[in-house]
């Protein structure tokens, strides 16, 4: 008997040595696809950086013209409202001159469509 409880004692062993095993190859292989994936990521940062600096040098570069343009077109709307606002100033008295004048001096007379009833 002591054979038989000492040869399930080295089976038990040897199930648990085996166990250990398996768990440990399981470990591995999670920090393997765990730096696999940690990897992969890095390369995807990477890739989607240069993507990103190829898109903003392409970006410059079509804006670069695009940038003068609306400088350019701001510049010409400054004048046309420096243009305007100093056409009013100039015009102001003539014009609030020439509608007080309107509204004030009636001149009652028959429309032309009026008919009179007989």
């Amino acid at each position: 008997m002591a054979s038989q409880s000492q040869g399930i004692q080295q089976l038990l062993q040897a199930e648990k040595r085996a166990a250990e095993k398996v768990a440990d190859a399981r470990k591995r292989k999670a920090r393997r696809l765990k730096q696999a994936k940690e990897e992969a990521q890095m390369e995807v940062e990477q890739y989607r950086r240069e993507r990103e600096q190829e898109f903003q040098s392409k970006q410059q570069a079509a804006m670069g013209s695009q940038g003068n343009l609306s400088t350019e077109v701001e510049q010409a709307t400054r004048r046309q409202v420096q243009g305007m606002q100093s056409s009013q100033q100039k015009n102001r008295e003539r014009v609030l001159a020439q509608l007080l004048g309107m509204v004030c001096d009636v001149r009652p007379q028959v429309h032309p469509n009026y008919r009179i009833a007989a």
